[in-house]
């Protein structure tokens, strides 16, 4: 197929990229580099079937050809990057979605919306099925990464219900691997670095707020299979394994060998409490399940981050 991926040049964009080439397809990648790097894809330079166009989705979008799919992948995705810029994110969301959407339709081409566990807020209901609403301050500081999502999950329903696009959402919850910015504000990332570095782990609140980890090729693998056989109705993908914020700092120390300590700051405005998916569509409808346990993950991901480190 030939495909089209924004946000090509992401941490989550570029892998997603790299699936799509190793199964022999053609991809177009775009990326306006606000919160992508180049150098995620530098190992394509030359690639037959990868083209990188430096764009922004947020203008009139056309592409040459035929197209069999569109990812939508671009925004800033972690909170440091989409406190620092509320209006671009709002824009990719909105206006972003609109032409990515239009683009698809145009071509006759399948659409992926990536969307986000943040729709579900500080979630009420725990873990979180796709069938839960949410609990979202729209007017909170998140509130500009939350309502983007869920206005592009209402939009591209409008485009499947009014157009009969065929569309798929995936709401992706917390992910980490190779090619997360050192400094971009994650949790995952944040520890991993100041562990290597030797410095205090910080915490928020009492560090019993709870996240679940998946591995990036597990995140990739479930995108791909909701693509290819899944239907209009959000997915969650995620791993199910649930832990605290303290108990993911002891497994960095751990895997790393740091010696760090920790240090405490006060919990952030709407920092959701708890965070779980139910995964329980996907593995009825997708047959996907992550299978790469934490402490493995954080092991790939460290040796990663210490080359980084080091050059």
């Amino acid at each position: 197929m030939r495909l089209l991926v924004t946000g090509a040049a992401g941490f989550l964009g570029s892998h997603l990229v790299d699936r799509l080439l190793a199964e022999g397809h053609t991809v177009i990648g775009l990326d306006n580099l606000l919160t992508g790097a180049e150098a995620n894809l530098a190992h394509l330079g030359g690639h037959q079937r990868f083209r990188f166009v430096r764009y922004d989705v947020t203008s009139y979008l056309l592409v040459d050809g035929p197209l069999d799919g569109v990812f939508h992948f671009a925004s800033p995705a972690s909170p440091l990057d989409y406190l620092e810029k509320p209006l671009q994110t709002l824009r990719v969301g909105s206006l972003g979605t609109h032409n990515a959407l239009g683009l698809a339709r145009a071509k006759g081409a399948k659409f992926l919306l990536a969307s986000t566990s943040e729709v579900y807020g500080d979630p009420q209901v725990h873990p979180q099925p796709e069938s839960y609403w949410g609990h979202v301050n729209p007017i909170g500081p998140r509130g500009v990464y939350d309502e983007a999502k869920r206005f592009a999950e209402a939009l591209t329903m409008a485009y499947c219900r009014h157009h009969g696009l065929r569309t798929r959402i995936v709401r992706i919850f917390n992910t980490y691997g190779p090619r997360m910015r050192p400094g971009d504000g994650r949790v995952v990332s944040n520890f991993l670095v100041q562990a290597l570095r030797g410095e205090p782990l910080t915490l928020y609140g009492d560090g019993t707020q709870t996240r679940s980890f998946c591995y990036v090729s597990d995140l990739v693998d479930g995108v791909v299979r909701l693509f290819m056989d899944g239907d209009e109705a959000p997915v969650n993908i995620g791993n199910p394994e649930e832990c605290t914020v303290r108990e993911l700092a002891e497994s960095v120390l751990r895997v790393t060998g740091s010696r760090s300590g920790f240090e405490w700051r006060p919990l952030p405005e709407d920092d959701p409490r708890v965070r779980q998916p139910d995964i329980s569509r996907a593995r009825t409808t997708l047959g996907w399940a992550p299978l790469v346990p934490l402490d493995e993950g954080l092991r790939r991901t460290a040796e990663w981050f210490t080359e980084q480190l080091a050059a």
